[in-house]
């Protein structure tokens, strides 16, 4: 077997090339990579001592995921990483959000960045994060923007996932209220997806942060966008679901927030809409709560306090303003 770890000289390296071998949310990974290290992983990987908490055969499994690139491969694609001009963040590093920390085993091998990645290091409560489905209605993405122009304005950091409809009318509220904003990304972060939002996460990339787990030039696949979403739920401290099918991604998000004890919101919609099914259920279920106005809101972005909101106006529905105490 090629000896991978003559390549790795360091924690970072080690945790990069991990990255590029092994998919991301993968518990076992996680579980020894904290219980080892990258370095003594990967020492572990290329043997045969017995893998703690694995049978034979199952360690066999693990070890054939770095039988995938050869040393020479591997140092090449760490050269061309670091040539890209693309940030990476590790654990203990200053700006690793440490909010990710709850996800146990399955907290990310290491973030790839571009942007601010200061906005990482900001309290938990900061952060907002805004999904919802792509084949959203102009309605869902009306109030999305306005729920995230709100946020924007008070300051919130609006995290999404970079996708049409909902997702990116968030990104394009924030952006255009002046405010910051973060696009987790299931692909390398030096190749925006989609394309027809290219523009859009360049935008995010140079005004807010763009950040992901996979290495630059990685492809998004169906396991990335599931994995992705545990990471943009352990981000903030509130997601909020504006559209959403019984099946969308983004009741994955929702679920995992809920998992990891943060607060989660839910724009009602009429049962008649396929679109509505989502939020609708969520709230049925209790697993949200209804947000249907900007003081709903307030107390979203606010787990655990009391809210103090004087509405401008009368208003019927989640697109009225506020001006709030936050």
């Amino acid at each position: 077997m090629t000896i991978l770890s003559q390549v790795l000289q360091d924690e970072r390296t080690a945790r990069m090339a991990l990255s590029m071998l092994v998919e991301p949310d993968d518990a076992v990974t996680g579980r020894l990579l904290g219980e080892l290290g990258a370095l003594e992983l990967f020492r572990l990987a290329e043997g045969e001592d017995a893998v703690p908490g694995l049978s034979t055969v199952d360690a066999q499994v693990w070890r054939a995921q770095f039988q995938r690139s050869d040393a020479r491969t591997l140092e090449q694609n760490l050269v061309g990483a670091e040539r890209a001009d693309i940030g990476t963040l590790i654990p203990g590093d200053k700006e690793w959000p440490s909010a990710l920390d709850d996800l146990g085993d399955r907290r990310p091998y290491v973030l790839w960045t571009r942007g601010t990645t200061s906005f990482l290091a900001r309290p938990l409560n900061d952060l907002v994060t805004i999904t919802g489905a792509r084949a959203s209605t102009s309605y869902g993405e009306h109030v999305a923007g306005q729920l995230a122009s709100d946020l924007a304005s008070a300051e919130r950091i609006i995290v999404a996932g970079g996708a049409y409809g909902i997702e990116g009318a968030a990104h394009r509220a924030a952006l255009a209220s002046g405010g910051d904003t973060i696009a987790v990304v299931a692909n390398g972060v030096d190749r925006p997806y989609p394309m027809g939002h290219r523009e859009l996460l360049e935008r995010v990339a140079d005004l807010g942060l763009m950040v992901g787990e996979v290495p630059p030039g990685a492809v998004p696949t169906r396991h990335r966008f599931m994995a992705r979403a545990r990471v943009m739920a352990a981000l903030s401290a509130a997601t909020l679901v504006v559209e959403a099918g019984a099946r969308s991604g983004s009741m994955t998000v929702a679920r995992r927030a809920h998992e990891l004890g943060r607060t989660v919101g839910a724009v009602p919609g009429p049962v008649t809409s396929a679109t509505s099914v989502g939020p609708n259920r969520l709230i049925r279920d209790r697993i949200a709560s209804l947000v249907a106005d900007s003081s709903d809101l307030a107390g979203l972005a606010n787990p655990g306090r009391t809210p103090q909101v004087e509405l401008g106006r009368e208003h019927d529905g989640p697109t009225a303003s506020a001006t709030r105490t936050l």
